[in-house]
């Protein structure tokens, strides 16, 4: 046995570190020394808590002019970690090797990641009937901790909050969204709302799979034979959203995508000029898939969580970061929750609400005079590009016709003279065509997406592009 006495300051801490993960209801933050990081837990409803994190930009600028933005980034699946997939893949201040990123959004707004819904990454859920199941439900959530973080700190509340969202996660965002423009305009939450910005997001399903034997034809990647199978089941998906079958719609989707798999030899889903067995991660998921026929384990978030691991040429796998060194330096994630082992019940437990359109909320949210952006890759496929213009054109939003009948203005970066995309804006509605991007936009053109995020949140470090 050792000195009892030298046990005492780790006993202490041991029992301070358990208070707090008893703790967790309100938004008790924890960070780094320098107050540049910031996280915490918030129970949403009982026995569902949620993981956030906070970083404050090195570049911040402060601007009575320009408030200094804040982006909250939400991912998509449903399932797909922020606070993991959009952190460390995509726009956050490190990689997963834990070096630094040089396109990190931080360059022009502080970024708060969540991991949304509750069961996602950090998040968990103590009773399984705590999962949501719509996309309300999960705005409802974020609304909740929003109010926890935003309502008890003035700093926050001056800066701009931009909620940013990729695939599944844009129909978070345009229910988010409207809860958000709700609670401030009621006074129960104090917050700045700058806007919304969809990217490749899944706000009609619909739309989407009717997109993709055309697109696939016209690129040469499926022949005939292949997009008639291909428009026949879109098709059936079309029928089922009409009849509100929502979930057989959702098992449809699924063989669709192996229709489309098989007839055009493993097609990626994320960018059509590639083959998704390329990587050998990639082709570990679809020969995963074939065997289990296509179940819930081909889901837009096991893929992408894949295709993003392999273009990052990492030396280890994002499962063993999050689980590894950044839980360490974290301290508070319970010792009986495993990053992400909980989010196949995610996605399960929204398979109802999966394949359910979106476009309405983007309608409320340009009547309420809210800020939405609109942004997609251009060789994308889950989210067409096609499938997007297609639901932009159901708006019954009352600018729409204007909006259509603008020209595109080129957009560059670096000065370079290479055309990196185009944009068009009327009045509360912007849409940017992003060159030579897949599903990643961030991370398949990170020049031309620092460029965007920088118009989008008024940044005062705009300039610097």
């Amino acid at each position: 046995m050792g000195n009892s006495s030298s046990l005492l300051p780790l006993f202490l801490c041991s029992l301070l570190l358990c208070l707090s993960l008893f703790h967790i209801k309100l938004a008790d933050a924890f960070g780094t020394a320098d107050g540049s990081e910031e996280w915490g837990y918030v129970q949403v409803r009982p026995k569902a808590h949620m993981f956030w994190w906070l970083y404050r930009s090195p570049q911040r600028v402060d601007s009575a002019s320009k408030p200094w933005p804040t982006v909250l980034w939400l991912q998509g699946g449903p399932g797909g970690s922020g606070v993991g997939i959009g952190n460390f893949q995509e726009i956050g201040p490190l990689d997963t090797d834990q070096k630094p990123r040089n396109s990190t959004w931080l360059q022009k707004a502080d970024l708060l990641f969540v991991d949304n819904p509750v069961g996602t990454g950090y998040s968990f859920v103590e009773d399984k009937q705590a999962f949501v199941k719509t996309d309300w439900e999960a705005a409802t959530d974020l609304t909740t901790l929003l109010k926890e973080i935003y309502n008890k700190n003035e700093t926050l509340q001056t800066s701009p909050l931009y909620i940013v969202a990729e695939s599944y996660g844009g129909k978070f965002a345009v229910t988010l969204g409207v809860s958000v423009a709700k609670a401030i305009k009621a006074g129960e939450l104090k917050l700045t709302f700058g806007g919304v910005a969809l990217g490749d997001t899944w706000i009609s399903p619909e739309d989407f799979v009717l997109s993709w034997g055309p697109l696939l034809l016209d690129v040469s990647r499926i022949d005939y034979n292949g997009a008639d199978k291909s428009n026949s089941l879109a098709e059936e998906i079309r029928q089922q959203l009409a009849s509100g079958q929502y979930g057989e719609a959702t098992e449809t989707w699924k063989y669709l995508e192996e229709v489309i798999s098989s007839s055009s030899n493993s097609v990626d889903f994320y960018n059509f000029l590639l083959d998704s067995n390329d990587d050998p991660l990639s082709a570990m998921t679809m020969a995963s898939s074939k065997k289990l026929q296509i179940s819930e384990k081909l889901t837009m978030k096991k893929r992408y969580s894949m295709y993003l691991s392999s273009k990052a040429s990492s030396s280890g796998s994002l499962d063993d970061l999050m689980n590894g060194i950044i839980r360490e330096k974290l301290q508070i994630i319970p010792k009986n929750v495993s990053w992400g082992e909980q989010s196949n019940d995610v996605f399960d437990s929204l398979a109802n609400d999966f394949m359910k359109p979106r476009i309405s909320e983007v309608d409320e949210l340009l009547f309420l005079g809210v800020n939405v952006t609109i942004y997609n890759g251009q060789v994308d496929l889950i989210c067409a590009t096609k499938g997007t213009e297609a639901w932009v054109r159901k708006l019954k939003w009352e600018g729409l016709k204007n909006f259509t009948n603008l020209e595109r203005k080129p957009l560059y970066c670096n000065n370079d003279g290479v055309t990196g995309g185009f944009v068009k804006s009327y009045r509360n509605l912007h849409f940017y065509w992003i060159l030579g991007a897949g599903h990643f936009v961030p991370v398949d053109q990170p020049c031309i997406a620092l460029k965007m995020l920088g118009d989008i949140a008024q940044s005062p470090a705009a300039s610097s592009s």
